[in-house]
């Protein structure tokens, strides 16, 4: 018998035996006992449809959460795809726009980081956007602090930074960040007062309140299009969906 036919059975029995159980009233003990035994030993028996059912689960909350992220989307695309606290690299303006939410001590971002550069190497016409989520505790909040004061103080060298601190080995920290600042020729005096004076806790907060709103629980994950992206997906990956986009519209055609 067919998977397919063995359910249909089932669901049959089932049928029948909540149709012989007397009208508005419960089960009786003896018949509760008697149905349980049946789902149980049915389940023993044939116990790849539990498989079936998890990916029918699966698919339904895949499904939910696409259609959760695609209304973020198009309620947040100002703050996702233009917040000008946020770095911009390859063509500002690019007919395509990829955001990575990113955090500098994470692993999987430092792997996915020529996926960015080789992409906008092959293809000029990419506008990348580059979302600040310290999410991997105190060292990266420190971190992703001296990151945004180096960007007001020096914002033409911000690219090369981030490219150099999310690039570097170890872990990233306000140490490391500033030594990294001080190299470029901004003083840690001054990345100190900026830190003071101009805290990014609000963008900070702004970012992570926008993750949420896309289902977003890792980094790197991508906004492209109408789609979120979860996960270090890989430059072909994300070059299909960039191609979806100029050829639909959407990043799934």
């Amino acid at each position: 018998m067919t998977l397919i036919r063995k359910t249909v059975a089932a669901l049959s029995m089932t049928a029948m035996i909540v149709a012989q159980t007397p009208a508005r009233a419960e089960m009786s003990d003896e018949q509760k006992q008697e149905f349980g035994a049946f789902i149980k030993q049915y389940l023993i028996e044939n116990p790849e449809i539990l498989i079936d059912v998890q990916k029918a689960l699966q698919a339904k909350q895949e499904q939910a959460q696409v259609a959760a992220a695609q209304q973020a989307i198009e309620k947040d695309k100002n703050e996702i795809f233009a917040s000008k606290a946020d770095l911009v690299l390859g063509n500002p303006t690019g007919d395509v726009t990829v955001v990575e939410f990113f955090d500098y001590n994470c692993g999987y971002c430092r792997r996915a980081l020529p996926d960015m550069t080789n992409i906008l190497k092959e293809d000029k016409n990419v506008r990348f956007v580059l979302k600040e989520l310290p999410i991997l505790g105190p060292d990266s909040t420190a971190a992703h602090k001296v990151a945004d004061a180096f960007r007001q103080i020096a914002p033409e060298k911000y690219g090369e930074f981030h490219l150099k601190l999310l690039g570097g080995k170890g872990r990233a920290t306000a140490e490391t960040a500033t030594a990294l600042a001080v190299s470029m020729g901004v003083s840690k005096e001054k990345i100190e007062e900026t830190i003071k004076k101009f805290p990014n806790d609000k963008l900070v907060d702004q970012n992570i309140e926008l993750a949420q709103n896309l289902g977003v629980s890792g980094t790197p994950s991508y906004v492209i299009g109408d789609e979120a992206v979860y996960g270090a997906v890989g430059k072909d990956s994300l070059e299909e969906k960039i191609s979806n986009v100029r050829a639909c519209g959407k990043a799934t055609c």
